[in-house]
């Protein structure tokens, strides 16, 4: 890949900046908050199981405190290291930053894995709000076909422009959530505040409980990978993270409030798709049908947005020279070609997994690769104090440190509660990384396949001061 190491140099200085074609149009707010919303909401669908793992009251109170425990933190670190680095590597340019390309790559397997798993749900989940109407989507020949073209289908809506993206985002989520708005209002002669409080300690499913909230409140760092594509990062994507943690949390509460209040509680009824039963009953069938089309829209959505995070990301790793240049193809729409297709790939391997096997794997990867951003974060903060961060967490080193206690407490949690053949499936998959890239770095060696460094990029330090501008540094 050209000089080895030159992707790792030094940390980027105020005078130099990544750069990308100007005829490329870039994400604004409003598109760019959608977006974030569909890659760690997408609404209300599948929170139901949370009432039935631990009943009302606890479930109103994890919708309140997760997100200020792990999705603020998150949002946080997002906002100002992917200020810091605004190109399509994102996460993986972090950690590669404070812990060497090695980690680097690891980081970026284990997301890009994550984020695969994640999107292999929502094809499948949309062919079974459908199959109550058209049986014959329910397995076989028919089902295998639906998900091959709606795979296609939503692909090539990535292959169109991330701004094609961003405003079928919006147009989904005004959709998607529409009906819990009208839902809400209809259900306010109903309400009984005091079903709100019920709760039975002893009758908690605890594995349930904190797995699908934290499937319901992750993913803040995915938008990092798209920093390169948004209008003025700087300014645009803290703005844009601010307004979207506020909005995933009033889109979970205000249903919740409603659905559980306004009918009597019976937790065994609290599975997917309850949300439609409890529409039917307050507002009769129409309502019921525009919730289960909404629910299919929104998975649609979240597979659109999922598919651009994962696929800018190996386009960003091969812009570092971590993957093959291949990867680092675009359209003539300006969009990861390779990347895109490489994605949808491992979204048809992997849509034969149950819902719940997909949401324990890809929690357990996404856990294990938080722990290096939660590191990389604090030690760019020790090593770099004075590098340029255009937006800056309020908060001293210790303060950082603090602010990631408890959310480091809860993603332990999360791994000690995961299934023992979850965990080795997954552990497995990240096996695979720690060979995949000194496999890649010897077929770079013998140049079985091109490696290249976008020039434009800046270089990065793992563990050396800068350099001064005119020095060649290898790391």
């Amino acid at each position: 890949m050209g000089e080895e190491g030159t992707e790792y140099g030094r940390l980027p200085d105020r005078a130099v900046a990544a750069s990308s074609p100007a005829s490329r149009q870039k994400l604004s707010l409003v598109p760019l908050i959608f977006i974030i919303f569909y890659e760690v909401s997408g609404g209300p669908f599948g929170i139901e199981d949370n009432v039935r793992a631990a009943g009302p009251l606890l479930a109103i109170v994890g919708f309140l405190v997760l997100p200020i425990v792990w999705s603020v933190p998150e949002a946080l670190i997002t906002a100002e290291l992917g200020t810091m680095f605004p190109e399509s590597s994102g996460f993986v340019v972090w950690v590669a930053s404070a812990l060497g390309p090695y980690w680097g790559f690891q980081q970026g397997w284990m997301k890009w894995l994550s984020g695969v798993i994640d999107n292999a749900l929502y094809p499948v989940l949309f062919l079974d709000y459908l199959k109550s109407g058209v049986p014959a989507l329910g397995g076989g020949a028919p089902r295998a076909f639906a998900v091959v073209g709606l795979t296609a289908m939503l692909t090539l809506l990535n292959y169109r422009g991330l701004t094609v993206v961003g405003w079928v985002a919006i147009v989904l989520g005004v959709f998607s959530l529409l009906p819990f708005f009208v839902m809400g209002l209809i259900a306010l002669p109903e309400l009984q505040p005091a079903r709100w409080l019920v709760v039975d300690i002893h009758n908690v499913n605890w594995n349930l409980y904190l797995n699908t909230l934290f499937w319901n409140l992750n993913y803040w760092d995915s938008v990092s990978t798209l920093s390169s594509e948004v209008r003025n990062p700087g300014k645009t994507l803290p703005k844009a993270l601010f307004y979207a943690v506020i909005f995933v949390v009033v889109c979970y509460l205000y249903p919740l409030l409603a659905g559980t209040s306004a009918v009597p509680l019976d937790r065994g009824q609290w599975t997917d798709g309850y949300f439609a039963d409890i529409a039917k009953l307050l507002g009769g069938a129409w309502l019921m049908w525009w919730m289960q089309a909404a629910s299919a829209m929104s998975n649609m959505g979240m597979f659109v947005a999922e598919m651009s995070s994962d696929s800018y990301q190996l386009l960003g790793m091969a812009e570092r020279g971590m993957l093959p240049a291949f990867f680092a193809k675009r359209s003539r729409y300006g969009t990861p070609l390779v990347g895109i297709l490489f994605s949808a790939s491992g979204v048809l391997l992997l849509s034969t997994m149950s819902f719940q096997e997909i949401v324990a794997a890809e929690n357990i990867l996404y856990c294990v690769g938080m722990l290096p951003e939660f590191l990389s974060f604090v030690l760019l903060r020790v090593r770099r104090p004075d590098a340029p961060r255009p937006y800056r967490v309020p908060l001293g080193t210790s303060g950082c440190v603090a602010m990631l206690v408890p959310a480091t407490v809860l993603i332990l949690t999360v791994l000690a509660l995961s299934t023992l053949k979850v965990a080795l499936v997954s552990l497995g998959a990240v096996a695979v990384g720690l060979v995949l890239q000194p496999a890649l770095r010897f077929i770079e060696k013998k140049r079985w396949l091109t490696f290249t460094v976008n020039s434009d990029l800046p270089g990065i330090d793992a563990t050396h001061k800068p350099t001064a501008p005119d020095e060649p540094f290898l790391a």
